[in-house]
């Protein structure tokens, strides 16, 4: 099995991962917050370890702004409904993701005025177009660090320093890049990033989180949910402490101690080494594919200037089709059709039916990548 939906979620999962939710489970089985026994305060203790650990990866300006939440979606929902209200303005891409389009398409209905800034066909961002759309008294700028569906990387850095010229917020999506880029959030001006813990950071489902800069003031922010937090229990209103005013209810103390030894993975193999691995699988992709007849491919052909997910069609094939054969026949499991991001396929000219998407990991090889080729080119044959 040649496993290439690592843009969906990492697998296999690294040992340490594995040991760490069992070892969680096992010895630290308390409620963090909720009391004052050694299982709880065991518990509390590897849940600010992970804290801790994502503030340094990330150089996020505190570890009590790191907001766990149970995915990326959770955690763009929470932004973008916790910031804005009818009358504002919000700027964003035409890749970007339904975890971003759906929740803007909602708050447009009920007055916020959004505005979508067209993409290259290849999914890259001019950031004059943004610049133009985005003037003073826009209240927050929404982009993806990469696309899901062609792994294009948007100008991240140009949109922060935009966003503190006009004095407005960037929240980014970083869904596809954390764990498989260097993110360093005070450099690049990020103000709100959205993390998930599943895919390049390598740990398990139901992780993720909304990381605060330094400019933003918490004040601001409403929760999506409020109840329990193990804190203030006195009052009957949510409490303003972080990160407790936007962590109710117990927490996914399992998920989250496999997410710490996820992030300590990637940290010990080096986010350089990552990004090398990935680039040139990814430059192996591309040039594999473009030799095949009647295959089209979809992004940068520079492997520098994306993820390592390539989106691609076959002529005359259903890319269901060739999705469906790519596993039944040769083993190659890969993910097709919209991606959840149909704003982005409208860019790329490939809505309604979608595309094919390749997308390699650190933990996939030369050789895989080439056994997949040779599939495609037997399907397209």
């Amino acid at each position: 099995m040649i496993y290439l939906d690592h843009a969906a979620t990492s697998w296999p999962k690294p040992p340490p991962v594995l040991a760490a939710i069992t070892d969680f489970l096992v010895h630290s089985g308390g409620s963090p917050g909720r009391s004052a026994h050694r299982l709880s305060l065991k518990a509390a203790r590897s849940l600010y370890a992970a804290r801790e650990t994502l503030a340094n990866f990330l150089n996020a300006p505190d570890p009590l702004r790191v907001l766990f939440t149970a995915n990326a979606t959770e955690a763009l929902n929470l932004a973008i409904y916790g910031l804005l209200r009818p009358g504002d303005r919000v700027v964003t891409t035409a890749m970007e993701h339904n975890a971003v389009m759906r929740p803007l398409r909602d708050l447009e209905r009920q007055g916020v005025q959004l505005v979508v800034v067209p993409c290259g066909p290849d999914g890259s961002l001019d950031p004059e177009d943004m610049r133009r759309a985005a003037r003073p008294g826009t209240r927050l700028l929404v982009a993806n660090h990469a696309s899901n569906v062609t792994g294009t990387l948007l100008p991240i850095a140009e949109l922060g320093a935009l966003a503190r010229e006009i004095q407005t917020l960037l929240l980014v999506d970083a869904a596809q890049t954390a764990g498989a880029l260097p993110l360093d959030m005070q450099a690049l001006g990020i103000d709100l990033l959205a993390f998930t813990g599943h895919k390049a950071l390598l740990g398990p489902p139901g992780t993720g989180g909304l990381v605060l800069g330094p400019r933003l003031d918490p004040a601001e922010l409403q929760p999506r949910i409020r109840g329990g937090t193990g804190s203030r229990s006195e009052r009957e209103e949510q409490p303003d402490d972080l990160p407790d005013k936007f962590e109710s209810g117990t927490p996914n103390g399992p998920g989250i101690a496999g997410l710490l030894a996820g992030v300590q993975t990637v940290q010990q193999l080096g986010l350089e080494n990552i990004r090398a691995h990935e680039i040139r699988l990814t430059e192996q992709l591309i040039q594999g594919l473009q030799a095949i007849p009647g295959v089209r491919l979809y992004g940068p052909q520079d492997p520098r200037k994306r993820t390592a997910t390539v989106s691609f069609t076959v002529d005359k094939r259903r890319v269901s089709e060739v999705a469906w054969r790519l596993d039944e026949e040769f083993g190659v499991l890969c993910r097709v059709g919209l991606h959840c991001a149909p704003a982005a396929h409208r860019t790329l000219g490939t809505f309604p039916e979608g595309t094919i998407r390749f997308a390699a990991g650190f933990t996939t090889t030369a050789d895989q990548i080439a056994a997949a080729l040779q599939a495609v080119q037997e399907i397209a044959r």
